[in-house]
């Protein structure tokens, strides 16, 4: 790897580029036609202010938007659970920024900064940008930057001075990473470093690539201790008036989000409290569907989205209370109620993680969280249209906006095994030389010649 500033061309290119932006705002006309006519421009930064684009981000702005006032900030990053992992990235990135003049930024999952330290100097200057905490740096904020653009790819990446969408940004660099859940793979943030030439240098992305598996690891421990130490304490039953306290309680100092993993798995996994249990397959579909319908569901409701035909109610309540057996001895509060049905707790299923980042544009994100259908073989009919309306968003967001990598890796799900339309699309865009057209010809032929038999 090489600095990005160097060699100058690359600057030369991405201040070419910004020249075709003059005057073609919001819609980039000619855009798409003029980058090949420099060719110093990465594709990733091209591909990148076409999104920006798309977002009606302005590359004139001055500065980032606020998402936050202190107060909710405060709040918001508490019960964050990226608040478990700040010591070790002030370890290992923040105390080394101070006389490295550098800045350190963690995001959250859609490019909100949380935290921003470093060197103080830095810090002053990065505020006329608003590079501050509780500001939104997502693509569909500010363009091109690296917290919103790895967030944008699932990916690590660098980007450098002009590469940058807004002008403001021209005299910085950055590199980030995104941090996944170590338990689920869902992105819980980014860690971003900012300053000048040594934000980009060669081992910059190696070392914050390896911060973030520090703090993975860390955060996987710290889990793991406190599921041992919730196994050894027996459950108590709590009186009414101290249930409150308690749940306020937790809100406040809890590390984790509570979640729910239903793709590409017969019986989910169900995380409270920092344990995960593994449901049967009738649970995991009540929790599913309890877990898409926050308002609750009648008994009714809820069994005519569980059997075909009409479902019986008994059959419902016996599971029920099952059930609440077991979420009792992951987390009393998390015990759903009745009439109607309903989760006290927030529970954040990784379809609906799908489904947020492809309302947002963020279809790389999605397919890196999309690990299959959501529970394969459920035959419950509301487990059916869930499954459906994921997939159906999913390849519909790939087909239209996907690259050739993002429709080969949908192909490679195994719904999409027999998709003659992903892999024709691949084809499409895959360059003339490409070592990867060979076996997506071989895929085509092959469905095609099972088609006429």
């Amino acid at each position: 790897m090489t600095n990005l500033l160097q060699p100058e061309p690359r600057q030369r290119a991405a201040l070419a580029g910004h020249e075709r932006l003059d005057g073609a705002i919001p819609e980039m006309p000619g855009l798409g036609d003029a980058t090949p006519e420099i060719p110093g421009l990465r594709k990733l930064i091209r591909e990148s202010w076409l999104r920006s684009a798309g977002f009606k981000a302005n590359p004139d702005n001055a500065a980032a938007p606020l998402a936050f006032d202190w107060d909710e900030l405060e709040d918001y990053r508490r019960q964050h659970p990226l608040a478990a992992i700040m010591p070790v990235i002030n370890k290992l990135l923040v105390q080394p920024s101070h006389d490295s003049g550098l800045l350190v930024a963690v995001g959250d999952e859609v490019g909100r900064l949380l935290w921003v330290d470093g060197d103080p100097t830095l810090q002053r200057r990065a505020e006329g940008m608003m590079f501050v905490p509780g500001a939104d740096w997502s693509e569909a904020s500010v363009g091109t930057s690296a917290p919103g653009t790895a967030l944008a790819l699932g990916k690590g990446i660098q980007i450098a001075g002009a590469e940058h969408y807004q002008r403001a940004v021209h005299p910085w660099s950055c590199t980030a990473v995104p941090f996944h859940d170590p338990d689920s793979g869902a992105v819980l943030g980014v860690v971003d470093i900012t300053g000048t030439a040594t934000a980009v240098a060669p081992h910059t992305l190696s070392l914050v690539e390896a911060t973030v598996a520090a703090a993975q690891a860390q955060l996987r421990v710290e889990r793991l201790q406190r599921a041992a130490e919730l196994a050894r304490k027996p459950v108590r039953r709590r009186s009414p008036a101290s249930a409150g306290r308690q749940g306020q309680g937790a809100k406040e100092g809890s590390l984790y989000r509570n979640s729910l993993q239903l793709l590409g798995r017969d019986q989910a996994l169900l995380s409270l409290g920092g344990r995960t249990v593994s449901l049967s397959a009738r649970h995991s579909e009540i929790l599913a569907l309890l877990s898409t319908h926050p308002d609750g569901l009648t008994a009714e409701e809820l069994s005519s989205l569980l059997y075909p035909g009409d479902g019986p109610t008994m059959t419902l309540r016996a599971e029920m209370v099952r059930l609440r057996k077991v979420i009792q001895q992951l987390s009393p509060e998390a015990v759903p109620g009745s009439r109607p049905y309903r989760l006290p707790v927030d529970l954040v299923p990784d379809t609906g993680q799908v489904l947020s980042c492809l309302q947002r544009g963020a279809h790389r994100i999605a397919l890196e969280i999309y690990r299959g259908g959501v529970l394969p073989r459920s035959e419950a009919p509301g487990i059916i249209e869930l499954r459906n309306r994921v997939s159906s968003l999913l390849r519909e967001a790939v087909l239209t906006d996907g690259s050739a990598e993002s429709l080969l890796k949908y192909a490679a799900l195994p719904e999409a095994s027999d998709d003659v339309g992903i892999r024709r699309a691949a084809l499409r865009l895959l360059p003339p030389r490409s070592p990867k057209r060979a076996a997506v010809v071989a895929d085509l032929e092959r469905l095609e010649a099972e088609l006429r038999a």
